[in-house]
């Protein structure tokens, strides 16, 4: 995909499809279920933990499947890609992404690598082999930390990015649309 200066990007592109949408909201329910209101080690923390990862493999399987912008090859953040946009951004300029900007392609990856690795770290925890093991305990617990502080940024970003471009980011993740303002 080939990024545009802002100026020239449409006022409104219907981006992220539905699935897209429901992935990213049942996501974060499940990450704010699991940090904030259930118990760890009970048997609520582990099903919202399967659902998580089940959500990520579904959308990893959508990646190549998917609506035009959700799959991996309209937005992939190639090492190419990556360096345009940041030196794009080093010069105050402002691309246009349809879909994800390289960096927010990076971090999506980074998330759900994250909330996977959460999964197996927290069944692990479940099996004979790995049932009490300390170190494995401290790695899920540094995973969910990790997630936490890449979730955090990633909102953060999604706000300054919006706002820099002029597009309704965090409205798009609901409506589907990105509307520029």
């Amino acid at each position: 995909m080939n990024p545009s200066p802002s100026d020239q990007a449409p006022s409104a592109t219907r981006v992220w499809d539905l699935f897209v949408r429901i992935f990213h909201w049942s996501l974060v329910t499940c990450v704010v279920l699991n940090q904030f209101v259930l118990e760890d080690g009970k048997t609520a923390h582990e099903w919202v933990g399967y659902t998580a990862s089940a959500l990520v493999l579904a959308r990893l399987v959508w990646g190549f499947v998917g609506s035009r912008h959700a799959r991996f090859s309209d937005f992939f953040p190639t090492p190419g890609r990556l360096a345009r946009h940041v030196q794009a951004l080093r010069q105050g300029q402002h691309l246009h992404y349809e879909g994800h900007n390289p960096l927010g392609a990076l971090m999506m990856l980074a998330l759900m690598a994250l909330v996977l690795a959460l999964g197996a770290t927290g069944w692990l925890q479940t099996t004979d082999a790995f049932f009490g093991e300390e170190w494995l305990m401290e790695l899920h617990e540094s995973l969910a930390q990790a997630l936490l502080w890449a979730a955090g940024l990633h909102a953060v970003a999604a706000i300054a990015m919006g706002r820099l471009e002029r597009v309704r980011l965090v409205r798009a993740m609901v409506t589907g649309v990105k509307q520029r303002f």
